[in-house]
């Protein structure tokens, strides 16, 4: 179906959505008149259900690199490329089961934390405020390039669908994801992700069944991928015989290492209504998150089969998904689908906006500026830092020959080796100090951008894993030659253990 001639049910469906998602946005702008204070515009005043808060995580999680990144290297691979899937899903069950509760727990004892950077600096009684400028860096460094991403993906959808130019498809895309963020804030976000989520996971289960019956059948479809290439699904196997290799496969393991520092999906976690309902939101979420995670490498698996007369190439590759919709679906449908594809962009670049602009804002605004800032005037300079953030990704997203993997790749290892190494053993460690996690932070996010920079031999492995390990290392270190916590640390940390306790 030529993007040029696209019926118009097509384009009314996914009109509909982006329609739908501005009204949600303008309902919570209103709603949040009542509350204008910065924990609601952030944080939802720690109110999110747990249906919402799980399909919020996982939409917030699984950006444009599901629907296009993940099928697309799996197109490539065969399922092999499942080993990212694998590693995500471990990783969505360890975040959830060893992460959540404790971390809503710790951040409403210390200071009512309704960021990681006030986390940090609450949990660490860091008075010289460093922990919190270093992690604001940090986040924004990296969710600029984590936006960008989604920016990418926007275009290449609009592209790839309408016929719009690259350019016009990413203004189309950054605009309407930057009015209904800057608008409605976190529970508006939240909410839409909920929606998104529902969305992305009736598309990514569609697509492939649609795909099986048109080759005839699952056994069709598996004979025909075995006989375009016998090695494709192999788990163990490349395309071309060659067996994965132990660090090829844990480097597509450790891409859930990173959970634990993704400050967008954490917030879910600080923002359930109550510590109780984890359980019932984690069996939510890793539901979500293993079915779509299997169907994205359906699909890339079944393209490869449905589309081997028309081969697609280099970038191309991450379209699969779409030309699957269009070459298989009535046009209202193919609506649907399609728009499940803006979902999965827009549930990641929303959150992700939101949670960098509330670095700008508290962490350089308040701090350095105005420090009786009201929480009317925070919300304000918030809602105009998304939209700093979004020229700045829009700048770097303006190269239309990016691959949206490679770059959710680079902030995903960032993020990871910076973050997760601090919040983990934060939890779990009572005399880690304030030191140890400056030291993790600086460690674990310079060996991410270092090792990502060198190429051949060891440099091959995925940075996050030596960014996680380097950076695990430098906390309990550090922390130990400096002495480990003041007992006032001590303290707190034994208080959030009895009430854990107390819970379980």
């Amino acid at each position: 179906m030529d993007g040029n001639n696209l019926q118009g049910s097509t384009l009314f469906m996914f009109l509909m959505y982006l329609a739908i998602m501005m009204i949600i946005g303008v309902y919570f702008y209103r709603k949040s008149k009542d509350d204008d204070s910065l924990s609601g515009y952030l944080l939802g005043g720690r109110n999110l259900n747990p249906l919402v808060a799980a399909i919020s995580a996982g939409a917030s999680d699984m950006s444009g690199w599901l629907l296009m990144g993940l099928p697309g290297a799996a197109y490539l691979a065969g399922i092999s490329a499942g080993w990212i899937g694998i590693g995500l899903a471990i990783g969505t069950w360890f975040n959830w089961t060893f992460v959540a509760i404790r971390f809503r727990v710790y951040t409403e004892v210390s200071g009512n934390s309704i960021t990681l950077s006030d986390y940090f600096e609450n949990r660490f009684r860091d008075n010289s405020r460093i922990l919190r400028v270093i992690s604001a860096f940090f986040i924004i460094l990296f969710f600029l390039i984590y936006t960008a991403s989604g920016f990418v993906a926007g275009a290449v959808l609009f592209n790839t669908v309408f016929g719009l130019k690259y350019i016009h498809g990413l203004i189309l895309g950054s605009l309407v994801i930057l009015i209904y963020t800057a608008l409605g804030g976190f529970l508006a976000v939240s909410w839409t992700d909920l929606f998104q989520g529902a969305l992305m996971i009736i598309a990514l289960i569609g697509v492939p069944l649609g795909v099986i019956s048109n080759l005839g059948g699952a056994k069709t479809a598996i004979s025909s991928a075995k006989a375009i290439n016998p090695y494709v699904l192999n788990l163990f196997k490349n395309p071309d015989g060659t067996s994965l290799g132990f660090w090829a496969t844990a480097s597509l393991l450790a891409w859930g290492l990173g959970y634990p520092g993704m400050p967008h999906i954490i917030a879910r976690f600080m923002a359930l209504r109550d510590p109780d309902e984890t359980n019932k939101a984690k069996r939510i979420a890793i539901f979500w998150v293993f079915l779509g995670l299997l169907c994205a490498v359906l699909i890339g698996v079944l393209g490869m089969v449905y589309l081997k007369d028309m081969p697609l190439e280099g970038t191309d590759v991450e379209k699969v998904f779409m030309v699957l919709i269009q070459s298989l679906f009535h046009p209202a449908i193919a609506g649907i689908f399609l728009a499940a594809v803006l979902a999965s962009i827009m549930s990641t670049v929303d959150s992700q906006l939101l949670v960098a602009s509330s670095s700008i804002t508290k962490d350089f605004y308040q701090i350095f500026f105005k420090k009786e800032a009201t929480d009317k005037e925070l919300v304000v300079v918030g809602r105009i830092a998304v939209g700093i953030i979004s020229i700045i990704a829009f700048i770097l997203a303006l190269k239309p020959d990016s691959k949206v993997l490679d770059l959710v790749s680079y902030a995903w290892a960032g993020l990871g080796s910076t973050f997760a190494p601090i919040v983990i053993i934060s939890l779990y460690w009572r005399d880690m100090n304030r030191h140890g996690a400056f030291a993790g932070m600086v460690v674990g996010g310079i060996t991410s951008i270092v090792w990502n920079n060198l190429s051949g031999g060891m440099f091959d492995i995925y940075e996050l894993i030596p960014g996680f390990m380097f950076a695990s290392i430098a906390v309990v270190v550090v922390s130990k030659l400096t002495g480990g916590a003041v007992q006032e640390v001590r303290d707190e940390f034994d208080k959030v253990e009895t009430l854990l306790t107390k819970k379980s």
